[in-house]
């Protein structure tokens, strides 16, 4: 009688232990997510790429140029002679204004004061940062960025909404080179 009980605690023991099996999900939906995504991105990348280019065309005095990083920028101020662009670690101070692309001041500079920034070592949105690479001290350029450029999906959560694009006014003032 034990050696029966003993053989049915161990039979049941061994085929109760048996591993689960994995199930198929009912509703397979790869990628759909990313798909829409790509897809709003892109309806909205086209709306203020023709936002962008009627405000441009609508400055026929300024010559407005594309850069390599998804922006438009015009010079207000340039300075002809060769002299620095701000590089890697070099430390910058700037002032910047920001409005809308109907032209709704968004920040004053006098709202922003003077910035100091250490060039690719801090945060700072794409659009500025790579356009204040493209300036030498005492230029002020206007560029006008795409909202991927700016602020995003995110905003600023003050007064910059969701994806706005945004024309900023700035004016690189010094450069002190990094020299390690």
């Amino acid at each position: 009688m034990k050696n029966l009980l003993f053989f049915l605690i161990m039979a049941s023991t061994l085929l109760g232990c048996k591993s689960p099996e994995a199930r198929l999900p009912v509703i397979v939906n790869s990628g759909s997510f990313i798909k829409e995504s790509v897809e709003r991105n892109k309806a909205l990348n086209k709306t203020e790429r023709k936002k962008i280019q009627k405000l441009i065309a609508s400055f026929s005095d300024k010559k407005f140029m594309t850069s390599e990083n998804g922006f438009w920028y015009h010079y207000n101020t340039k300075v002809k002679n060769n002299t620095i662009t701000p590089q890697f670690g070099d430390h910058i101070t700037y002032t910047y204004g920001v409005s809308d692309l109907d032209g709704k001041e968004i920040y004053s500079k006098s709202d922003i004061g003077e910035q100091k920034y250490v060039m690719d070592k801090e945060e700072l949105f794409s659009g500025l940062r790579e356009g204040l690479k493209l300036m030498k001290p005492s230029e002020s350029v206007t560029f006008i960025f795409p909202s991927q450029k700016a602020y995003g999906y995110y905003g600023d959560e003050n007064r910059i909404g969701i994806n706005v694009p945004l024309i900023c006014n700035v004016n690189l003032k010094t450069i002190t080179q990094n020299n390690d």
